[in-house]
């Protein structure tokens, strides 16, 4: 499991074409690539399963606890993304409910893109 940061102080300025944005970018891939939206309310859970495939959680508001094969929760809040490997087994839980991106694609390189959150 490895944690990232897709926030704003993450991104870069752009300019170009007269724009004026901050673009955090997170991904590129040229194979198959699934891409949900998970919206968990109080108490919410994905269950504690293996990952069928790469794998990055991308939280955009509320927060919550993942976790790998070891029993060690950690907190994720908007901003963070979480990456698990091909067969990792993973939980994710909220109290208060969190609404997440979810990529899945055999080509996810997240550090490609993304600094590295510490934890």
């Amino acid at each position: 499991m490895e944690f990232y940061k897709f926030d704003k102080e993450s991104g870069k300025q752009i300019s170009k074409f007269n724009s004026n944005f901050i673009m955090s970018r997170i991904i590129q891939t040229n194979k198959i690539t699934n891409i949900g939206c998970m919206h968990l309310d109080r108490k919410g859970i994905v269950g504690y399963h293996q990952a069928v495939g790469p794998q990055l959680l991308l939280i955009l508001n509320g927060e919550g606890y993942v976790r790998n094969e070891k029993e060690e929760y950690f907190k994720v809040e908007a901003g963070d993304a979480v990456f698990w490997g091909n067969d990792e087994w993973h939980e994710t839980k909220t109290d208060v409910g969190l609404t997440a991106i979810v990529i899945e694609s055999e080509e996810l390189n997240p550090a490609s893109f993304m600094p590295l959150k510490n934890h």
